[in-house]
C-alpha cells in the first residue's frame, strides 16, 4: 500500500485539462418546456382559427352595434357607477382602515365588524338587499329620536335601481379597500416612523412624507385589481334593473335574438376599459416603484419609455 502524506496540505489538487469557459456556458436543455410551448401554440392557433372562421360569431353584427347609441349609453352608465362607487370605497375604506388600526377598541371592533360583514356576503346579495330595503323599512324619516318627525319619504320612491347600485357597490368596495390600505400601512418599517418622530416630525407629516409614499407601492396593485373587479361587478346591476352596459345589450338581443354577437360587444367594451386601467396602473406603479427591479411583461414597456426619455435628454444636451 502506498504511503500517504502525513500533511494533507501536501496533496495536490487535480487541475482540469480543459478549463470550462463560463462565458460560453449553455443553459440546460428542457425538452418538457419546448413540448408544452408547442402544444400551447397549436391550441392558440386553433382558437384563433375558430374565432375568425366560425360564422356564428357574426362579426358584422358586432361591428354594427359596437358604437350604437344604446350600447354607448350603457358604457357611460358603467363608467358613472364605477367612478361613484369607487369614490365611496376609497373614502370610506380609508376611514375604516384608520379605525381598525386605532388604539380605540370600540372603533377597531366596529371597523372589523363592517369588513367582516361586507366581505363575507356576496355582492349580488347586497345589491338585491338594498334594492328591496323598502320591505324592511317602508318609510325613511328624519327627526328627533323617539320624538317628532320633520320629513319622511317612502323607501321605494327614494331607493331607485341606480341608488341601490351605488350604495351596494360602494359599501362592498369599501370593505376590500380598507384591508388594502391597512396592509399597505403596516408594511412600512416601524423603525422609520420612530426615527422620523425622534427628529421632531409631527404625526401628520410623518404619515404623508414617510409612511404613505412607501405604502403606495403595496396599495396601488391591489387597488387597481379592486377597481377592475368593480368595473366588471357593475354587470350585476342588470339584475335589479340598472341600465348599465350588460343591461343595454340585453335590451338589444332580446329583440334581435343575436345573443352571442351582443355579448361580444359588451366583452369588447369591458376589455377596453380594463386595458386602459392596466395602463394607468403601470405608470402609477412605475412612479412609486422607482429604484426597485421590474418583473414580468412590464420590463419591455419600461425599457421602451426609458430609452425614449434618455434619447430626449441627450437631444436636449446637444442642443444646449
Amino acid at each position: 500500500m502506498a504511503n500517504l502524506p502525513s500533511n494533507q496540505t501536501d496533496i495536490a489538487l487535480p487541475h482540469p485539462q480543459h478549463p470550462v469557459d463560463v462565458a460560453r456556458a449553455l443553459p440546460p436543455r428542457r425538452p418538457a418546456t419546448w413540448v408544452l410551448s408547442i402544444i400551447t401554440v397549436v391550441v392558440a392557433a386553433q382558437i384563433v382559427n375558430l374565432v375568425l372562421t366560425n360564422p356564428n360569431f357574426e362579426w358584422n353584427v358586432v361591428g354594427q352595434y359596437l358604437n350604437s347609441e344604446t350600447v354607448l349609453q350603457g358604457v357611460v352608465m358603467t363608467l358613472f357607477l364605477t367612478v361613484t362607487a369607487l369614490t365611496i370605497g376609497l373614502v370610506l375604506g380609508g376611514v375604516l382602515a384608520v379605525c381598525k388600526l386605532s388604539d380605540n377598541a370600540l372603533l377597531s371592533a366596529l371597523a372589523s365588524s363592517y369588513i367582516w360583514l361586507f366581505r363575507g356576503t356576496p355582492q349580488l346579495v347586497q345589491l338585491i338587499f338594498w334594492f328591496n330595503i323598502g320591505l324592511l323599512v317602508p318609510v325613511l324619516s328624519i327627526g328627533i329620536p323617539f320624538g317628532p318627525t320633520f320629513a319622511s319619504i317612502e323607501s321605494n320612491t327614494l331607493v331607485t335601481p341606480l341608488l341601490a347600485a351605488i350604495i351596494g357597490l360602494g359599501l362592498h368596495d369599501a370593505a376590500y379597500q380598507a384591508e388594502i390600505y391597512r396592509a399597505g400601512l403596516i408594511s412600512v418599517d416601524e423603525g422609520q416612523l420612530e426615527a422620523a418622530q425622534a427628529l421632531g416630525m409631527k404625526p401628520v407629516r410623518v404619515f404623508f412624507r414617510i409612511q404613505l409614499p412607501q405604502a403606495m407601492r403595496f396599495i396601488v396593485p391591489p387597488t387597481f385589481n379592486s377597481i377592475i373587479a368593480l368595473v366588471k361587478g357593475t354587470s350585476l346591476v342588470s339584475v335589479i334593473g340598472g341600465t348599465e352596459l350588460l343591461f343595454s345589450v340585453k335590451q338589444i338581443y332580446s329583440q334581435t335574438y343575436q345573443t352571442v354577437p351582443l355579448l361580444i360587444v359588451a366583452s369588447i367594451w369591458y376589455l377596453f376599459i380594463t386595458t386602459v386601467l392596466n395602463g394607468v396602473q403601470f405608470f402609477i406603479e412605475r412612479h412609486y416603484g422607482r429604484g426597485s427591479s421590474r418583473n414580468g411583461s412590464s420590463v419591455i414597456v419600461a425599457r421602451f419609455f426609458d430609452r425614449r426619455a434618455a434619447k430626449r435628454y441627450r437631444n436636449r444636451g446637444l442642443q444646449s
